[in-house]
């Protein structure tokens, strides 16, 4: 099979290879994302549920869907959806987060299929789902609208994107770069790149220019009192995440 162009940046790639033993370590690299990952999780399973008519209450809601989880890293997302019964396909562009992920979910009992490959690649093999999730990886890729077009064909009609990322401004770099990387080092020095921020008016145009319907976005706001995070209709000065949908 002939290998599809890709947007993947090398030096990004080899940033997360270097922390792949770090993904299951509440406290280690990865603690931005532990700590965001239930404010992460509530929006996504709630989403997933009101496109495809899912009640959250049942054992296994999400039986029946194919999900892929691109940039999956250790399979911080992965595993949950799973555990709600969608039929998973973790992929990630670093091969050292691979068998990261694959042992976690052993170890965990999880029937997951991790693959070291690209957007682009499962594309050209004609793979298809019936939602993608797509975290915090558009603000590392190399052309960021190509990209969102892979993930646009990666999905069946009336399938539904989930992408996550970093708004572009002054408080932004204050916080996902100085007060991360810097004052809390929660994250290596260099993991951003504030040039590669994308605002949520940006985000909604490459959406609608990759073939997506943007339905909704929302702010991740983390609150420094309480050391949480929560979702938000009008704060997406930071971190934010939007819904779309391919209609096919």
């Amino acid at each position: 099979m002939q290998t599809a162009q890709t947007t993947i940046d090398p030096h990004e790639v080899a940033k997360f290879e270097a922390m792949a033993a770090e993904w299951w370590n509440p406290e280690g690299k990865f603690k931005p994302l532990h700590m965001l990952n239930p404010c992460r999780l509530d929006y996504i399973t709630r989403q997933i549920a009101a496109e495809f008519d899912r009640n959250l209450t049942e054992a296994l809601p999400f039986e029946g869907l194919r999900l892929l989880d691109i940039g999956c890293g250790g399979g911080l997302l992965s595993e949950p959806m799973a555990r709600l019964g969608a039929d998973v396909v973790g992929a990630d562009a670093a091969p050292r987060n691979i068998p990261v992920a694959q042992l976690h979910a052993e170890q965990s009992g999880l029937d997951i299929d991790y693959r070291h490959t690209t957007a682009e690649d499962l594309a050209a093999a004609g793979e298809s789902f019936d939602a993608v999730l797509n975290m915090e990886v558009v603000e590392h890729v190399v052309d960021p609208l190509s990209y969102l077009t892979a993930c646009r064909q990666l999905l069946k009609p009336c399938g539904l994107h989930i992408c996550s990322t970093i708004n572009r401004n002054a408080k932004s770099f204050a916080m996902a770069i100085v007060g991360a990387e810097y004052v809390m080092r929660w994250l290596p020095k260099g993991t951003h790149e504030w040039s590669k921020f994308i605002t949520p008016d940006e985000l909604y145009d490459l959406l609608r220019k990759a073939g997506l319907d943007p339905v909704d976005r929302k702010g991740f706001v983390f609150n420094p009192v309480s050391w949480n995070w929560s979702l938000s209709d009008r704060d997406m000065s930071v971190n934010y995440v939007t819904a779309s949908i391919f209609r096919g």
